[in-house]
């Protein structure tokens, strides 16, 4: 009786090692799985190329739009300039009245400040802006528009400072031109150095102040 018992446990052992071996059979089985979804990444680098090419198709329409920015601008060659006098009796500033004739073959635009220097005995002497809002004027063949130049008068009595000459740079540009000075003779000697000579915007005429 103790035999049979025996026997009885032993096969019930070897059923159980044999059940766990086929466990861990289906458990390796299992693991493979993952191995076919590794290669569902390779459609993302293909996404995110196209992703950059369509944004470096961009600029491309940027660039053009700026090419002409400033075409229209009137050029110090497209310009005739001219100066003179136009001082009125009782005016305690004398003033100076600049021209620029657009003597080119299109429309050109002009627009802010022009550059004022005075030729002088003592140097060289820079007008300072008014600080009137300057307008845009729009110049046909043969059209034009002015600005302004004050400065003070020499009622001192004394020789001052003798003016030589004129340089005028248009707005937006960097080339001059040289004329001569118009106005009075002569500036009073002004101490600590600032300049009494001041300039209006481009569309302006007569004094600025």
């Amino acid at each position: 009786m103790r035999v049979h018992k025996l026997t009885l446990a032993a096969a019930a052992v070897a059923a159980s090692l044999s059940l766990t071996a086929c466990q861990n059979g289906d458990d390796g089985a299992g693991e493979s799985a993952p191995s076919s979804t590794s290669t569902a990444s390779a459609p993302a680098g293909a996404s995110a190329s196209g992703s950059s090419d369509q944004g470096g198709g961009k600029p491309s329409t940027g660039a053009s739009s700026g090419g002409s920015g400033k075409s229209d601008t009137c050029r110090t060659d497209e310009l005739a300039i001219t100066a003179a006098e136009h001082t009125i009796g009782g005016d305690t500033d004398g003033t100076v009245a600049v021209t620029l004739k657009n003597r080119g073959n299109r429309d050109c635009s002009i627009s802010g400040y022009p550059g004022v220097d005075l030729k002088t005995d003592s140097g060289s002497l820079s007008a300072q802006r008014t600080g009137q809002q300057p307008d845009t004027a729009v110049l046909k063949k043969g059209e034009s528009t002015y600005f302004g130049i004050s400065y003070p008068l020499n009622t001192s009595g004394g020789s001052g400072v003798r003016v030589t000459g004129l340089v005028v740079t248009p707005p937006d540009e960097t080339k001059s031109v040289t004329l001569a000075w118009p106005g009075t003779g002569s500036l009073p000697v002004t101490e600590g150095g600032g300049s009494a000579v001041k300039v209006g915007p481009v569309g302006s005429a007569g004094q600025g102040g």
